[in-house]
């Protein structure tokens, strides 16, 4: 169990500037900030290798107005982000916290391109749902394993600190709650002890820990999980003891496309391209261009809780873009078949049920029937033979409320006031996604690790934003 314990002063094997708790995305955008103003920078991390539910993602990280996007002649601004945002989540996060986000991650984007020589791509050949223009920056690898690799190239090249295997149990703060360090772990059990004056909560939300989401997302509590099981809601649980003020707790990422039974994410690019979902009765379900964070509650409302996903060769090719996607073609997922009669035959999906949802999606496309779900089809993008399908699952994924922040990353009390020298980012923070999984969109993971990372080390090594 982890703890806050009070005290005035502290004795320490180990003294930096600042410590950040948790080695995913946020927190090496912090250590490269922090670093940046010179201070003295340690990471911990509880497990053996840097990776965090960054490394389980596609790496995609939304921002609009960045210089890539400008090289890639993208137009695009932060108003149109920010609507697109508070659209999606239905005007229920904090306007003021959603815009300090958008504002920052240009700024933050075009920094680790310029200074750390990360190099970013904007994906150009379709749009995710709920974006109204290309702004998903990835890596050439288009892997979030790829990213983490990336920024923990360019902390190493900044001689910053990294210790892993190395578990943060105990918050050490004055009795005004004034930071003074923490108390660590190692696997054998040694317990050592880090004074630090700045301390970043980075170690994301709470969808490894079972009890808190069975308290808070009780529909995902038997869900499969496909984060980091080292999100274990420490910030969350040294938050309420330090007395801070948390919100949307019951906001989170979930998923609707993940290969059942292999546990391979498959990109939602395919729904949003012309691909469909149907239940194991051959009827599609919902409309898949609402969102694939909400669409996981949908799949798990289905018979035995399953869906398949329909596509055909072209899709295949624009999936091959995508690690995952190769990868669950390598492992021989996906069902094939030259006709819809012969696929429903191999997926012991009634026939007929199976060619009616096809018949009924090309009479939407031609405008001669409104679509039950209110999905819009394209004529051009129906999906025509050889057919391809994969048994999926819904899926919890990260989530999204935690800590509220200031400006700076701060982290505020429930009093109004903030704790000087505590800073939450990523997952640890409250995000920008609301109260509702419908009100996840796409990158919104990514965006706040990086966004508020940069804020959060540069307001820890003194710097205001």
């Amino acid at each position: 169990m982890v703890a806050v314990i009070n005290d005035t002063k502290i004795d320490a094997e180990i003294e930096v500037d600042v410590l950040i708790v948790g080695g995913g995305a946020a927190g090496l955008t912090a250590a490269l900030a922090a670093n940046e103003a010179g201070k003295t920078v340690l990471i911990a991390e509880r497990e053996s290798r840097l990776s965090g539910s960054t490394a389980l993602s596609s790496g995609l990280i939304p921002a609009a107005g960045t210089k890539v996007q400008v090289s890639q002649s993208i137009t695009d601004d932060v108003d149109v982000f920010y609507g697109d945002i508070m659209g999606k989540n239905k005007n229920k996060a904090d306007p003021a916290h959603v815009r300090r986000v958008v504002s920052q991650i240009p700024k933050t984007i075009d920094w680790l391109s310029e200074q750390h020589k990360i190099p970013f791509i904007v994906l150009d050949n379709f749009l995710y749902p709920g974006h109204s223009n290309h702004r998903m920056h990835a890596v050439p690898e288009v892997t979030g394993l790829a990213l983490i690799d990336r920024l923990e190239i360019a902390v190493l090249a900044q001689d910053i600190t990294i210790v892993t295997n190395l578990q943060i149990t105990d918050l050490i703060v004055t009795p005004s709650g004034q930071a003074l360090g923490a108390r660590c772990c190692r696997p054998d059990g040694v317990a050592e002890t880090i004074a630090a004056p700045s301390i970043v909560l980075a170690c994301n939300g709470y969808g490894g820990n079972l009890d808190l989401v069975a308290k808070h997302i009780p529909e995902m509590h038997d869900a499969l999980y496909f984060g980091h099981p080292g999100n274990q809601g420490e910030a969350v649980l040294w938050g309420q003891q330090l007395g801070a003020s948390i919100a949307d707790l019951s906001g989170y990422q979930g998923h609707g496309s993940v290969a059942h039974p292999h546990g391979i994410l498959i990109t939602w690019a395919l729904m949003m391209e012309g691909g469909i979902q149907v239940n194991k009765d051959g009827k599609r379900f919902s409309n898949e261009h609402q969102g694939y964070s909400e669409q996981a509650v949908s799949v798990l409302a289905q018979p035995d809780r399953i869906a398949f996903n329909i596509i055909d060769n072209r899709l295949r090719e624009l999936g091959r873009d995508f690690e995952d996607f190769r990868q669950a073609e390598a492992a021989n997922v996906f069902v094939e078949a030259d006709t819809i009669a012969e696929l429903a035959e191999k997926l012991r999906i009634d026939t007929t049920a199976l060619t009616e949802t096809l018949e009924v999606c090309e009479k939407v496309a031609q405008g001669a029937k409104e679509d039950t779900f209110g999905r819009r089809f394209d004529k051009d993008k129906l999906l025509a033979p050889p057919f391809s399908a994969v048994r999926v699952t819904g899926a919890l994924f990260h989530t999204q409320g935690g800590l509220v922040i200031n400006d700076n990353a701060q982290i505020c009390r429930e009093d109004g006031e903030v704790f000087g020298s505590l800073f939450a980012c990523g997952g640890a923070a409250c995000g920008v996604s609301g109260p509702d999984v419908s009100g996840y969109l796409s990158g919104n993971g990514l965006l706040t690790a990086l966004s508020l990372g940069h804020i959060a080390g540069r307001a820890a090594a003194g710097i205001s934003s």
